[in-house]
């Protein structure tokens, strides 16, 4: 790909945060990726100082909320080398979403080159520390100054890195989850497969509400029937019951997780019993009171596998396996590390070498 490139100077490069207490999402590294799309084509991309944009009023993304957005992961694993976990497969999702809100597609290998260029550039801002990585952001809005509801015809996409740590404070211990039957995240046929921004937007009062109780996250129900399972705000969600790995099937309205799918692919080759199928908030309740539920646990690119220790539903708490890390969620976590960060034979073809 034909990119121009604008280096900060060595005197105004930022000084890298700890590594031990990155957090996430706080920090960003000297420089970012853009392109814009006019006159119906990507124009030439650029590597340039990380900064603010200028952007009409009149933006369409402002008033119709034309944005999507991925994230993907670079490792700092074996050997220092930099490895990053299926980054196609994250821009093809890109794209899919772009087609559902009508915003045009990226040609996936010239971005993804831009991508790798980028990474070469900051690769000292990918982090050593265990447990830490580099979170990569591509991300598109609409520009168009215009008002009027119809796809914009002007667009910014660009990519921003950013240094994190684990993305709940837990870590990979147990997290609570709070199960809402009072807000619905997204309805079949509308944009919930889609990884746009309002997806986000709503669902931040139901988390607040439920942080404010004393829990990390929320898990959504259909929106029609306030029962069937349907994701948590930042990842996918999987039980165990009688032995059977069990999460929601996409239907339209849940994000089809890369690392969901991944945990399909991997529990499968295990020889698991792994079915996607409905699942409603009773049988979960069901099977903890008959000894069957055996675990929970979220996939994300974020958390990777997160277990969960309890769900909360409607003044009742279901306790998961004591309260502790069950045997698959660890066993799935270490394997899926093992794999990102270089330590087992890529026999998928998941993971490129910067």
């Amino acid at each position: 790909m034909n990119i121009s490139i604008q280096k900060v100077s060595a005197e105004n490069l930022k000084p890298k945060p700890d590594e031990n207490n990155l957090g996430f999402g706080k920090y960003f590294s000297d420089h970012m990726f853009t392109m814009t799309y006019r006159d119906g084509a990507w124009q030439k991309g650029a590597i340039e100082p990380y900064g603010n944009f200028s952007i009409n009023p009149a933006s369409m993304v402002l008033h119709y909320g034309q944005a999507i957005f991925e994230g993907l992961k670079a490792y700092r694993g074996k050997d220092e080398q930099i490895y990053l976990f299926r980054p196609k497969d994250n821009l093809a999702r890109f794209n899919r979403s772009a087609a559902r809100m009508c915003m045009p597609e990226i040609d996936i290998d010239e971005v993804y080159a831009g991508i790798r260029q980028l990474l070469e550039i900051e690769q000292d801002w990918v982090p050593s520390a265990k447990g830490a990585t580099l979170y990569i952001r591509p991300t598109m809005i609409a520009t168009e100054p215009a008002l009027g509801v119809r796809p914009a015809k002007e667009y910014i996409f660009f990519v921003i890195l950013s240094p994190v740590g684990a993305y709940y404070p837990e870590g990979f211990n147990p997290v609570k989850i709070f199960v809402t039957d009072k807000y619905v995240r997204a309805v079949r046929g509308g944009v919930g497969e889609a990884k746009t921004a309002g997806n986000y937007a709503a669902s931040i009062m139901a988390a607040i509400e439920a942080q404010a109780q004393g829990f990390t996250q929320v898990l959504w129900l259909d929106a029609c029937d306030r029962k069937s399972i349907e994701e948590v705000g930042t990842m996918n969600i999987f039980f165990v019951i009688n032995d059977e790995l069990i999460t929601p099937p996409l239907s339209g309205s849940i994000l089809p997780g890369i690392t969901r799918d991944s945990v399909l692919k991997i529990a499968r080759e295990w020889g698991l019993n792994v079915v996607e199928r409905n699942i409603t908030i009773d049988e979960v309740i069901g099977a903890s009171e008959n000894g069957s539920l055996q675990e929970v646990f979220g996939a994300g690119t974020a958390a990777i596998i997160s277990p969960v220790g309890s769900l909360y539903y409607k003044d009742q708490e279901i306790v998961v396996n004591g309260g502790k890390t069950g045997e698959l969620s660890q066993k799935l976590f270490d394997d899926l590390q093992a794999i990102q960060f270089g330590y087992k034979d890529d026999v998928k073809g998941w993971v490129d070498v910067l």
